[in-house]
């Protein structure tokens, strides 16, 4: 997949380019909706899959006093996209002045001056320009005049509800790791770097890496069966993936931390990996995080947890 910094940074013009454009958190159920009509399209056009996304997430930058947090990293939805099958993934930086342009001129000099798609697909709950201001009337109507389709892709529902991020953030917040799968089509995934900790789990018997995670969303505080990858070189080597029970919390037991962290027990691993980069899968909710009367207690009840994963992850 090639990508972009900018629509102003295209070197070449777009070989018959099927275009979507939005912010595509988390790549679910309902972006993958489309991402499958961009594709399939592409293909028949002999073109290019095109997907024209926004870094920071507008958000961040209209509501900087409460910006939303994001389900994926850049990184995370770059690869998705690609995996989807995106041929071409343009980056425009969202500035304040990216804000403030007219939807009519975005719409005649970005998306059509420099892309110059022959087909454009967009979720049912697009909006663009100014204020987003910019309607499906107004793209609707002036995409024929300039030479693309447009089609506005209806909502993908799971449960009767619509499949979308902030539906999937809830139900993170609750911990339902199960559910949100079921509308990621995928299990959530988390990804920073391993650093030092208190050794604390060692001393207990079930030796952890304390993940500084690069994601901005940590399921709701718990304990969780999954399994962690490492991503960059070192032994083991990349790629190499172990099964985990991750505890999420403040560890009320020992301390009450400000922060919720997040510490990986490694099935069949008990290695040096600070410094190392990995990801870590949320797959089922063993318990609640709670407070133990001792470090006895703590132990043996992690000693089931660990058992519990054992069962629910299945053989190595």
């Amino acid at each position: 997949m090639r990508i972009v910094a900018g629509s102003a940074a295209l070197e070449r013009p777009l070989e018959r380019a099927v275009v979507t454009v939005g912010n595509f958190d988390g790549v679910h159920l309902g972006h993958r909706a489309i991402m499958d009509l961009v594709v399939s399209r592409a293909r028949a056009h002999r073109g290019e899959a095109v997907v024209w996304t926004f870094d920071p997430h507008p958000r961040k930058v209209l509501q900087p006093e409460r910006p939303t947090p994001l389900l994926t990293t850049l990184e995370q939805k770059l690869e998705l996209l690609e995996a989807l099958g995106v041929d071409v993934t343009i980056i425009e930086p969202f500035t304040p002045e990216f804000a403030r342009m007219a939807p009519e001129r975005f719409v005649r000099e970005l998306l059509h001056g420099r892309l110059r798609p022959i087909e454009v697909y967009v979720g049912y709950d697009f909006h663009f320009g100014h204020d987003r201001e910019g309607s499906m009337r107004l793209l609707t109507e002036l995409g024929p005049r300039l030479g693309f389709a447009v089609t506005i892709v209806p909502e993908v529902t799971i449960g009767e509800s619509d499949v979308n991020s902030t539906r999937i953030r809830s139900l993170l917040a609750e911990g339902d790791v199960a559910q949100t799968a079921t509308l990621l089509g995928r299990f959530y995934t988390v990804r920073g770097r391993v650093v030092p900790g208190d050794r604390r789990g060692r001393t207990l018997g079930f030796p952890t890496l304390n993940l500084d995670p690069d994601n901005e969303i940590l399921p709701a505080g718990g304990v969780y069966s999954g399994h962690l990858r490492f991503l960059d070189a070192g032994t083991p080597p990349a790629s190499s993936v172990f099964g985990a029970v991750t505890n999420v919390g403040r560890r009320p037991t020992f301390e009450e931390r400000s922060a919720a962290i997040a510490e990986a027990h490694l099935l069949g691993f008990d290695g040096d990996a600070y410094g190392r980069r990995v990801e870590l899968s949320f797959e089922s909710r063993l318990r609640e995080e709670r407070r133990f009367s001792g470090v006895e207690a703590l132990r043996a009840q992690i000693a089931c947890d660990v058992e519990e994963a054992r069962r629910r992850l299945g053989p190595a």
